[in-house]
């Protein structure tokens, strides 16, 4: 039989299959007038080959580990080795969160991932009246290089991969991580890791940037430079749809808005003067992986062979390197509860395992208690043998890609690439992504998205067990692990030490330096990098660039516009 005769077969007998299901229906109601995922996409009853022609395979799909990547980075994947199991981490002191660090290790994590307190994040010393209240509580507390050296004391740096959720103060923190390398023995060609050094999406989603965009982008690809030279195995950028995705954007939103950021930080790069094959293999990115179980897995496979044709065809990129998405996953916080809060397990394992059938390069899984707490060790340590049981029980990483093929996923896979082509599109028509920030497209998008959301949950249409269904009375928690405000007097007194017995005189000099360069256009982090290791503060070196670049400040009006 033909393939045309195949197909007219197919769709006479599906008409006839419809029309025996309206039967059914009448007496037997589907649960919903309509069914769609999160981002608006309609869900057929069934899908059939009708859905994801099998003439499109090569263009499409292809095979892993060449373009278009649909089905993953790498011909083996986790056939090979798998997904670094990376726990974010980070409270208190450093020498707490050193401490944690050690306890995961131990427990068979694979890389570390470093979460810091908002003061560190927005480039304030902790003695800084606006670090007041804040100094360790959503991760650990960073003033200068002498509390890197303690977060990784007995960490060998040579033997893991580190990522920092780091962007205003990136190249600070980087500096530091290359300096504490150094006092270990370790050169900066042998590390390995990740700083997340996306400012974008930090005006629209997040919140933590400091200067403003272009000084921010000159800095974003100064780091490019100096890691192709001095850092090679770091990746330097991890274009993040976690927050994305956190702040309320759909998974199509996810995708289109990671991706016209990334557009932007290349643009950027190549207007600088870098070639695209030098610098673009060291890009990575980060998802979110949230609910809908299918939707998800699409997503990641649509947000690789969207990317891989991007650099392709507009950056002319030759190297297959440049054309990967290898990006880090974690599940998602925003859909965490603090009531029965044990349902947060089940909800971070299926999230979790959809990541790892999208093909995840590494993956967080959240603890069951971050609605209500810091995550105490019990709780971290069953979200990491939520992965371990994922990678050594199921089998689900013994082929590549195994969802290949299904004709929901293919079509879903689809839906999405298209959709967020789309929405690309819109965005180069307003300039690219910083331009549609600064009108506030993407902020409104994201907004009207997570307004939808929650209606959606207020009204019940959107289920989330012992939420809005499924209530049970629970007695108050207990034991919640919580940060002690001493730790900010700790903190200021190993400042007032630090500042007594550093060589001021170097500090000064250093911190000159800094500011000439920054008001010029050498590349910022040799200057940086000499004054971490002068043991200048972060808020110092940031009150530096300051001074010459100012500060950021978000105005919004009626409408969204800026």
């Amino acid at each position: 039989m033909s393939g045309n005769d195949f197909k007219n077969k197919l769709k006479n007998r599906l008409e006839k299959w419809y029309q025996g299901m309206k039967e059914k229906i009448k007496k037997f109601p589907e649960r919903k007038p309509e069914f769609v995922n999160t981002s608006g996409i309609p869900i057929n009853c069934i899908y059939t080959p009708l859905d994801f022609p099998e003439d499109q395979y090569l263009e499409k799909l292809g095979f892993p580990g060449e373009y278009p990547f649909t089905r993953g980075v790498q011909p083996t994947m986790y056939r090979g080795r798998f997904w670094t199991m990376r726990q974010y981490a980070g409270f208190a002191t450093a020498e707490e969160s050193n401490r944690r660090y050690k306890f995961l290790l131990e427990q068979g994590q694979t890389g570390l991932s470093v979460a810091f307190d908002l003061p560190t994040q927005i480039g304030y010393d902790s003695d800084h009246e606006m670090a007041t209240g804040e100094v360790g509580k959503v991760g650990v507390a960073i003033d200068s290089l002498k509390d890197m050296e303690t977060l990784f004391d007995g960490i060998p740096l040579d033997k893991v991969s580190t990522s920092m959720t780091i962007n205003a103060p990136a190249a600070i923190l980087l500096a530091m991580y290359i300096a504490v390398a150094e006092k270990q023995g370790v050169p900066s060609h042998q590390l390995r890791g990740t700083i997340q050094n996306d400012i974008l999406k930090e005006y629209s989603s997040r919140g933590t940037y400091i200067f403003p965009p272009n000084p921010s982008m000159r800095i974003i690809t100064d780091i490019f430079s100096y890691c192709a030279e001095h850092v090679p195995q770091w990746n330097t950028i991890s274009i993040s749809g976690y927050h994305i995705r956190e702040a309320g954007a759909t998974a199509v939103q996810e995708v289109a808005f990671t991706l016209a950021n990334g557009i932007a930080y290349v643009d950027t790069a190549i207007k600088a003067g870098l070639d695209v094959d030098k610098f673009a293999p060291r890009l990575s990115f980060f998802f979110n992986a949230h609910l809908d179980f299918f939707e998800e897995v699409a997503k990641f496979r649509a947000a690789r062979r969207l990317w891989a044709k991007i650099m392709k065809e507009r950056f002319g990129a030759k190297n297959p390197r440049s054309m990967m998405i290898r990006f880090h996953t974690q599940t998602a916080g925003c859909t965490l509860t603090a009531q029965q809060p044990y349902n947060n397990i089940v909800r971070v394992a299926f999230q979790a395992l959809s990541a790892v059938l999208g093909g995840t390069q590494s993956l967080h899984t959240n603890s069951m208690d971050e609605a209500l707490c810091l995550p105490s060790e019990e709780a971290v340590q069953i979200a990491l043998r939520t992965q371990q049981l994922i990678a050594y029980e199921t089998g689900v990483a013994d082929t590549v890609d195994p969802l290949a093929g299904s004709y929901y996923v293919e079509y879903l896979t689809d839906e999405i690439y298209k959709r967020a082509e789309e929405y690309i599109k819109k965005i180069d028509e307003m300039g690219g992504a910083p331009s549609a920030i600064e009108k506030g497209y993407i902020q409104k998008e994201i907004q009207e998205s997570a307004y939808r959301y929650q209606k959606e949950i207020e009204s019940g249409e959107r289920v989330v067990v012992g939420v809005n269904r499924f209530q049970i009375q629970e007695e108050k928690p207990k034991n919640l692990l919580r940060v002690d405000p001493a730790v900010r007097i700790a903190q200021i007194e190993k400042l007032k030490k630090l500042r007594a017995e550093r060589d001021n005189a170097e500090v000064k000099s250093a911190l000159s330096e800094l500011k000439r360069t920054a008001e010029g256009d050498d590349n910022i982090m040799f200057p940086i990098l000499r004054a971490v290791k002068a043991y200048a503060t972060l808020g110092e070196i940031c009150d530096v660039l300051r001074e010459v670049f100012g500060e950021y400040q978000q105005i919004t009006t009626i409408g969204g516009n800026r």
